[in-house]
């Protein structure tokens, strides 16, 4: 079963660019974030004539996550558990059945935390400890678990093209990452590094300052996986080509392949 994550930096305006890459890659399952639609307004009907069910928890105008897949989805649960008075829509969640088994994937847009001398940045911490809560809920239950997503987190400095460049930012600051750590520390791998310890590999590069050109990227959309996923992880890619087609998004996709 192939998994992808991707920030679609807005449903209506990539359409065309996610058709023709769920046309090329056909993953079964892909978690999309930054949709930028309400429920009712999602372009539902594009994406479930590629033969893909459709499940969004979205809001007007900016966050939204969806989960494409390609079998019937189950369990479905939008919201990240932890405080009910958050109305930002970052967190999806479902069960799919692969021909041995399941998985259950959660979809998360992480918040971005800018800037940091301001209230986003604490939101954003208390949003990790409530996506650190989440995961330990789940990793008791011993299943093939997929948190994808948009986590806006550089791991480590060889995950930046520039490091320096960001060092005062909500995604690098040492106390972002050591969240970062502690899904680690709790049983998540990060998929790519379980398989790629290869410097230069980034998921996103601005719009701005020829930073695509330029190669200036950062990896910020990571799969995390628990041990029963990561025992079943064959390969995992990111997809750069797709930042070089018309009307991209500054994301590209990663997919990973589980044998479930």
């Amino acid at each position: 079963m192939q998994i992808a994550t991707w920030n679609i930096n807005g449903v209506k305006a990539r359409i065309d660019a996610a058709s023709a890459w769920l046309k090329e890659a056909r993953p079964d399952v892909a978690c999309l974030q930054e949709i930028k639609s309400v429920d009712e307004a999602f372009p539902r009907s594009v994406f479930e004539d590629l033969g893909y069910n459709v499940a969004t928890h979205g809001q007007k105008g900016f966050n939204g996550v969806a989960i494409l897949s390609l079998r019937p989805m189950e369990d479905i649960r939008p919201r990240l558990p932890g405080d009910d008075a958050d109305e930002q829509a970052r967190y999806l969640e479902a069960v799919i059945t692969g021909d041995r088994g399941i998985v259950r994937v959660g979809c998360l847009y992480l918040p971005n935390g800018n800037p940091v001398d301001s209230e986003k940045y604490p939101y954003k911490l208390a949003w990790m400890d409530r996506l650190i809560a989440h995961a330990k809920d789940r990793l008791a239950l011993e299943e093939p678990f997929v948190l994808a997503g948009d986590y806006n987190i550089i791991p480590q400095a060889r995950d930046a093209a520039r490091p320096e460049d960001w060092v005062n930012d909500a995604l690098f600051l040492q106390t972002s990452r050591d969240k970062f750590r502690e899904l680690a520390a709790i049983g998540l791998t990060d998929s790519l590094r379980a398989l790629d310890d290869s410097d230069g590999v980034y998921t996103f590069w601005d719009y701005q300052a020829g930073a695509w050109q330029k190669n200036n990227g950062i990896r910020i959309d990571h799969l995390m996986l628990s041990p029963q996923a990561t025992d079943r992880l064959m390969s995992v890619r990111v997809d750069k080509h797709v930042r070089g087609g018309e009307k991209p998004s500054d994301h590209v996709p990663v997919v990973i392949e589980l044998d479930v």
